[in-house]
């Protein structure tokens, strides 16, 4: 009896701890990295797309955004911890160490790489190009007011990418799609951005709200919003 409520508290930890990481990563967030990449697979495919590539391609997405994502909570560990909005995350908040989050991310590269591994060869010999973008794009703030657009070119590479997964190729609309995704996130990550300009500015960290104000990151997401619908429209497969 002593032995099965042991068991029974053992696994009641591990999905608690599943739960708190799922949390962490707002793994339910998914969901918006998919449009472009299904809609690129569609229109690569003219129609309904084989299901065997279909599948890998939605593994390797949510898969890159989850070691995207565990990446950006790690690095922005010690930022988290002095922004009252984000500091009860769970790195910040002691619920996650600093090794659970690399455990994870080593996790989700895993998917990743056996997906990227059934697709087109040059999807296997371009897919460090994309680690590194996932990687890479939370330093920028530390560097450079365009960070926005840093966050922005995971999602340029989504539809390219997708077309090299199935065909090797990059037609021209593929990129008019990978930059209306680029506008239309950045866009988001304006708004988003707004709520830490206090912060942003007294810690030293770049953004374009925390630059220019508030008022000028609104109107600039309101122009890469119609950058996108532009773009969007001119990206029709010839």
């Amino acid at each position: 009896m002593a032995g099965a409520v042991e068991a029974r508290a053992r696994n009641a930890s591990v999905r608690a701890r599943i739960a708190i990481y799922l949390e962490a990563i707002k793994f339910e967030h998914s969901i918006f990295a998919l449009p472009f990449a299904v809609l690129a697979a569609f229109l690569v495919a003219g129609g309904v797309p084989a299901w065997r590539p279909f599948l890998w391609i939605v593994v390797a997405m949510v898969s890159a955004r989850t070691l995207a994502m565990a990446a950006n909570r790690l690095i922005d560990a010690e930022i988290d911890a002095r922004n009252p909005r984000t500091a009860k995350r769970a790195l910040p908040a002691g619920l996650l160490g600093k090794r659970d989050m690399a455990l994870y991310m080593g996790i989700a590269a895993a998917p990743f790489g056996l997906a990227v591994s059934q697709l087109d060869g040059l999807a296997w010999y371009l897919s460090p190009v994309v680690v590194a973008v996932l990687v890479g794009y939370p330093y920028l703030k530390r560097f450079t007011w365009l960070s926005h657009l840093g966050l922005g070119i995971v999602y340029l590479i989504v539809p390219p990418a997708t077309s090299i997964a199935i065909t090797g190729e990059i037609p021209a609309w593929s990129v008019l799609m990978g930059l209306a995704g680029m506008f239309w996130v950045a866009g988001f990550d304006l708004i988003y951005a707004t709520a830490d300009v206090k912060v942003d500015r007294e810690q030293g960290l770049h953004s374009i709200p925390a630059r220019f104000g508030i008022a000028a990151a609104l109107r600039l997401s309101r122009a890469f919003h119609f950058a996108t619908a532009v773009l969007l429209a001119a990206a029709t497969p010839t």
